[in-house]
């Protein structure tokens, strides 16, 4: 394994960061709850001004946007607490839009211990893995308006290797 320090973020940070984040902050997308652990987490997509189309339903684009990134963190940082270096990123994705998402829409995304074995066994075989994961987009009514699909790519940090975290 790679002697490189792991990068930590309380849960605090991550929702401080993140929340202020201008990608975010623009698009409506704000962090709610976080596991200590890493293992799950809450985000949800404010409806506004900012992320309605004219139908006044929200942007595809911003209910994809709301998905983007928290897989690849929750392996980052799960991972990291165990003293593993990675870089991590969404490699790709995937959105299959069920119907008009017309209030706040909530995600809740979470990585099991099965997902985080595979990811160890992999990392420590051949020094990257790939994991496909799904969150579902709810609105107040409890109703699906959207599938996401992620494939989080992961990757160990070299010997000595100091650059951000891929994020």
């Amino acid at each position: 394994m790679p002697s490189s320090q792991p990068i930590l973020w309380s849960p605090r940070k991550l929702r401080l960061i993140l929340n202020w984040y201008p990608p975010n902050l623009f698009q409506r997308i704000h962090v709610g709850e976080v596991d200590p652990a890493y293992r799950w987490l809450k985000v949800y997509l404010k409806r506004s001004l900012l992320t309605r189309n004219f139908n006044g339903s929200a942007f595809g684009g911003s209910i994809y946007s709301a998905a983007d990134p928290w897989f690849p963190i929750l392996y980052w940082q799960a991972l990291a607490r165990e003293g593993l270096a990675l870089q991590g990123w969404l490699k790709e994705g995937r959105a299959d839009y069920k119907k008009p998402a017309r209030s706040r829409l909530e995600y809740h995304f979470s990585i099991s211990e099965a997902d985080l074995q595979r990811a160890r066994d992999n990392l420590d075989r051949f020094g990257t893995t790939v994991h496909r994961n799904q969150v579902e987009a709810i609105d107040r009514d409890g109703d699906v308006c959207a599938v996401v699909e992620c494939v989080s790519y992961l990757r160990l940090l070299r010997p000595g290797q100091h650059e951000g975290a891929g994020f």
